[in-house]
């Protein structure tokens, strides 16, 4: 059976099937030897290479799918490299061997919160593609005096430079002041769209915190600026929504199960002992600043 070069490619670990992509366009990926072009498909006796080394690739149901789930500060980009020299979302995440991290969407840089990462691109892709319908949730303040009307017009649709946008859902979350906190979600990831939807009603977002992707929560344990890789239960459950195949494994070998602990997010690794000065960034549910308001957690509500 043949597929798609991106889509393999992506599910190699080589990195997400839209950044698979650009590689086929740059002429920098080979299948048995030849430039390969966007719209090939390979089967799993074709050698590919990308920049001259080889990918092993493995059908969806072999592929071994880590996702870990990482709780970024303001302050960071989401990208590999930063041609300014900020920090990125990529500097406190585990070293790995053999494949690469890919981020689960984007947040700005004055966004903290939860972002998810995966060794899997065709996950990513689905995770990310507007067809599965994922919803994302957000704890967010606002700066002005919110009025039902505004409430109503974020709810019923509001049109942006980008198209029609809107919450599916609004929950209070209390405040002091000329501040308040609100859970808000929706069901797409556009740029700043949180906080455009807001600025169309004449308000203004001076706190912006990812609390949810679809099914999974942001735990208590994951600190700002730290990570927790998912249980292979909760990764199989996370590929179902999504219509993937999981086969549940675990760990194959001493060395990984070494890596694993070397890598836990539950102590100081290398890469976090040297940034562990960053500035972190306002945690709301770990701060222990007295005099900062904490919001309302909501109760049970549906977003759908």
């Amino acid at each position: 059976m043949d597929e798609k070069l991106q889509k393999v490619l992506a599910r190699a670990g080589a990195g997400s099937r839209r950044e698979m992509e650009n590689r086929i366009r740059e002429g920098r990926v080979t299948v048995n030897g030849e430039v390969a072009t966007l719209g090939d498909r390979v089967r799993p006796d074709d050698a590919i290479e990308l920049d001259g080394v080889e990918v092993k690739t493995s059908a969806s149901n072999e592929v071994e799918r880590r996702v870990i789930i990482y709780n970024k500060p303001e302050g960071e980009v989401c990208t590999r490299k930063d041609p300014e020299g900020r920090p990125t979302v990529f500097d406190r995440l585990p070293k790995l061997r053999g494949s690469r991290w890919i981020a689960v969407g984007r947040l700005d840089i004055n966004t903290s919160g939860l972002l998810l990462f995966t060794t899997d691109g065709e996950l990513a892709n689905r995770l990310m593609h507007p067809s599965t319908e994922i919803d994302r949730e957000y704890l967010v303040r606002v700066m002005g005096n919110v009025t039902e009307e505004n409430i109503t017009n974020l709810k019923k649709g509001v049109l942006l430079e980008d198209g029609m946008a809107q919450f599916t859902d609004i929950v209070d979350g209390g405040g002091e002041g000329i501040n308040h906190w609100f859970y808000v979600c929706l069901m797409e990831g556009r740029n700043r769209e949180v906080r455009r939807l807001w600025e169309s009603q004449g308000l203004k977002v001076n706190r912006l915190k990812r609390v949810r992707f679809g099914p999974v929560f942001l735990p208590s344990k994951a600190k700002v600026g730290r990570w927790v890789e998912m249980e292979e239960t909760d990764v199989s459950a996370l590929c179902e929504v999504v219509g993937l195949d999981h086969k549940i494994t675990g760990l194959k070998s001493q060395q990984e199960k070494h890596d694993r602990r070397r890598s836990s997010g539950s102590r100081v690794s290398g890469s976090v002992a040297k940034t562990k000065r960053r500035e972190k960034g306002f945690d709301w549910q770990a701060s222990e600043k007295q005099q900062e308001f904490k919001p309302r957690r909501p109760g049970r509500r549906s977003f759908r």
